[in-house]
């Protein structure tokens, strides 16, 4: 028996639930995923896994043993494809998941960059406003907006992201131009629901003190390219970020308001898992981005 074939298929038995799963993710049959796992409860002399008809579940000794493996196996792995990357060009896949709007306004053209500087790696990249789990879902990096939540994540502040309260001349020469964040609260504004708080726009005042104003409206979007198309069309403001704003704002479609009040920006932040061996490809590709939007970004140039 080999013994890292039998950890990893005891691994993927338990990730999958299933023999069949688990054979299917590593290439093999589900008569030979049930002997490498039969074969190693036998050399370590117990059980890890009560078997029936219907289901597979693990004892608690495979349930510890699983959740130290795992770990175990993870730095195997990426102290193997590190020792790998110092040899030759960095090389395989990279799962990448970032917001819809901004990868598709602002990241598509630097990927595709980095993918002609790095023709040995592949990118699979999925845009999604959900928020998801890098290590379950198997992704390799996140690109996200915001504060990080996620303390067992590395994160990279790769630029600012300014928050801007946008409008269309016609609609601010029909309902007015506010003057203060609390002058929103009797005006039309387009929610973006992605917000956290989407019915409280965040400002800051002369003092540089953060408040939030209330805000209300009929139309809400659960995207901020939408709200922005809804205020090109006068329907309202709306708050959006300043690389959805930019060519609206420089063709003069859209204009600015409350410009002294503007927020504390957020922040543009690369997430990956923790690991004293980062893989090349991977750091090759955060020090790409960070290369990119170091500074001030080019949707604030003008």
């Amino acid at each position: 028996m080999d013994r890292l074939d039998a950890n990893r298929m005891f691994l993927a038995v338990m990730e999958t639930g299933s023999f069949t799963a688990a054979a299917a993710r590593l290439g093999t049959s589900s008569g030979q995923a049930s002997k490498l796992v039969s074969s190693l409860e036998n050399a370590l002399g117990v059980r890890l896994l009560n078997r029936t008809t219907r289901a597979i579940a693990p004892t608690e000794a495979g349930q510890a043993y699983f959740e130290r493996m795992r770990a175990l196996l993870e730095e195997f792995d990426s102290l193997e494809a590190a020792i790998k990357d110092t040899a030759q060009e960095p090389s395989g896949r990279l799962r990448i998941t970032a917001p819809l709007t901004f990868g598709a306004m602002a990241l598509t053209q630097v990927l595709s960059d980095f993918a002609r500087a790095y023709p040995r790696i592949a990118l699979d990249v999925n845009f999604s406003d959900r928020i998801v789990n890098l290590v379950d879902e198997g992704f390799d990096i996140a690109i996200r907006i915001g504060r990080p939540d996620d303390s067992a994540m590395m994160a990279r502040k790769l630029c600012d992201m300014r928050l801007l309260v946008v409008a269309a001349p016609d609609f601010l020469a029909e309902s007015g131009t506010p003057t203060t964040p609390e002058a929103l609260g009797a005006m039309a504004c387009i929610i973006d629901t992605n917000f956290r708080e989407p019915n409280r726009w965040p400002f800051r005042t002369a003092r540089g003190e953060a408040i939030t104003a209330p805000v209300q409206g009929r139309l809400r979007f659960s995207n901020a390219e939408a709200c922005l198309n809804a205020a090109e069309a006068g329907l309202g403001l709306a708050c959006v970020p300043s690389f959805v704003a930019a060519e609206a704002l420089r063709a003069g479609r859209l204009v600015r308001v409350l410009q002294p009040f503007e927020a504390e920006p957020l922040a543009l932040y690369a997430l990956y898992p923790h690991g004293r061996h980062l893989a090349a490809k991977l750091r090759r590709l955060v020090d790409f981005l960070a290369e990119r939007f170091k500074g001030k970004p080019a949707w604030d140039e003008g």
